[in-house]
C-alpha cells in the first residue's frame, strides 16, 4: 500500500511540475514556435501514457495485494498470451508513435526550407572551439577543403578562389547576428562529430565531417545566448562553448566591418614574415585544439591564458607557487595533472608531442609574453 501511495504522489507531483514549471514556457529567441508546439505534443502524449500506466500499476498493487487469510481471493489470473490485448497494445502504441513523429517531420521540412532572403553564415566546429565565416560583398562563399588548411588559413579556404577573397572570418567563439533577419547556418566539422545548439533559438543540427548540414532561423530578440556542442566530441566536449550576440542591424554591421577577410590574412602573412619556430608553434596550438581552453588575448578562458604567462609566478592547487618557465610549460603539456594551477579544473589530457613540436609550442607561448611586454613598453 505504501508503494501505491508513493506512485500516486509521483504522478500528481509530475503533472503539477509540468503545469507550473517556468522553464519550458519561455519566450523563444527565434521564430520556431512550431518546435515548441511539437515539444508540447510530445509532452502531452508521453505524459498521458505515464499517468495511465502508473495508475494501472497502483490499481494492481491495491487490488492484488497480499491479504492474510485470503489465499485465493483477488489473485491475478495467469495468462501468458492474449492476442487480442497484444493487438490493442500494438495499435495504441503505434498511433502514439505516429502522433509524436508526424509533427516533427512537418517541422523539420520547415526547418531546412530556407527563405530566399536569408543571409548565409558558415559555422566551423573543431575540438573544442568554434569559428565562423560570412560571405563578402559578393554574397558568395569561396571554396574550402582540408588541403588548404594552414596556420594563416585555419578554415581551409581556397586562396586562389576569387569568391573567397572577401569572405570575413571570425576566428573565435563569439558571433554576432542582426535582429529580425533570417539566417541560414551552414555547418561543417574539421575533425569529429559535433552539434551546433543554441537552446533559446530552439534549433540544433549535427555537424558531420565531410558534409555540410544546415538549418535556418530568425533572431527575434536582442541578447547574448550561449552556443553549445550537443554531441559528445571528446574529453573537452563540455568546454566547447560560444556566444551568439543578437543586435540591431547598425551594430551588427559595425562589428562585421571589424572582422578580417581572407585576403587581409594572407596579405598580413606575406608582409610580416614570422619566425618559422613561432609559426610552427602557432599551427600546433590550432591543430591540437589548445586555443579552445587557453586564450591568447588576455580574456578569461577554461585554462590559464597564455598572454603574459611566461615568466609569471602561478599559485598551484596544493598552495605552493611555481615559476612559469620553459621546463614548467613542457611538464604541464606532457603531464598536466602533476602541478595544477589553482582555480582551474583538472581536465587537460596529456599530449605526447615530438620534442621539436614541444619546443615550438613553448616558444609560441613565450612569444605572447614578449609581445605583451613590447606593447606595454611602447605605450609608456
Amino acid at each position: 500500500m505504501a508503494l501505491a501511495i508513493v506512485l500516486i504522489l509521483i504522478v500528481v507531483a509530475s503533472v503539477l511540475f509540468h503545469i507550473y514549471s517556468p522553464w519550458w514556457i519561455t519566450e523563444a529567441a527565434s521564430n520556431w514556435g512550431a518546435i515548441d508546439n511539437t515539444l508540447l505534443i510530445t509532452i502531452l502524449l508521453t505524459g498521458f501514457f505515464f499517468v495511465v500506466i502508473t495508475l494501472f500499476v497502483v490499481l494492481a498493487l491495491i487490488r492484488y495485494r497480499h491479504r492474510e487469510g485470503r489465499k485465493n481471493s483477488h489473485r491475478a489470473a495467469y495468462e501468458p498470451e492474449n492476442r487480442r490485448l497484444e493487438w490493442w497494445l500494438m495499435g495504441i502504441t503505434g498511433i502514439g508513435i505516429v502522433a509524436m513523429l508526424a509533427p516533427g517531420l512537418f517541422v523539420y521540412e520547415q526547418f531546412i526550407d530556407v527563405p530566399e532572403d536569408a543571409h548565409e553564415v558558415e559555422v566551423v566546429g573543431q575540438q573544442w572551439q568554434w569559428a565562423f565565416r560570412f560571405p563578402g560583398e559578393d554574397r558568395t562563399f569561396g571554396k574550402s577543403h582540408v588541403r588548404w588548411i594552414a596556420d594563416n588559413n585555419p578554415l581551409g579556404l581556397n586562396p586562389d578562389d576569387p569568391a573567397g577573397q572577401d569572405d570575413q572570418l571570425v576566428l573565435g567563439n563569439e558571433v554576432h547576428l542582426p535582429l529580425g533577419q533570417p539566417v541560414k547556418l551552414l555547418l561543417r566539422s574539421k575533425d569529429v562529430l559535433h552539434n551546433f545548439y543554441v537552446p533559446q533559438i530552439r534549433g540544433k543540427m549535427d555537424m558531420v565531417p565531410g558534409t555540410v548540414s544546415w538549418f535556418w532561423f530568425t533572431p527575434t530578440r536582442n541578447g547574448r545566448f550561449e552556443i553549445l556542442c550537443a554531441e559528445f566530441c571528446g574529453i573537452g566536449h563540455y568546454s566547447m562553448r560560444g556566444l551568439l550576440q543578437v543586435e540591431p542591424h547598425a551594430e551588427f554591421r559595425s562589428w562585421l566591418a571589424q572582422q578580417p577577410t581572407l585576403a587581409a590574412l594572407l596579405q598580413r602573412e606575406d608582409s610580416t614574415p614570422e619566425d618559422p619556430l613561432l609559426k610552427r608553434g602557432r599551427l600546433i596550438a590550432q591543430q591540437q585544439g589548445c586555443l579552445a581552453c587557453h586564450s591568447v588575448d588576455g580574456s578569461k578562458s577554461l585554462g590559464p591564458g597564455w598572454k603574459g604567462l611566461f615568466g609569471r609566478k602561478e599559485k598551484l592547487s596544493d598552495g605552493s607557487e611555481v615559476l612559469v618557465d620553459e621546463a614548467y610549460l613542457k611538464r604541464s603539456i606532457t603531464d598536466p595533472a602533476d602541478q595544477l594551477v589553482a582555480g582551474y579544473p583538472a581536465i587537460m589530457v596529456a599530449y605526447n608531442l615530438a620534442s621539436a613540436d614541444l619546443d615550438a609550442l613553448v616558444a609560441y607561448i613565450r612569444s605572447l609574453t614578449a609581445a605583451t611586454d613590447n606593447s606595454q613598453g611602447s605605450s609608456q
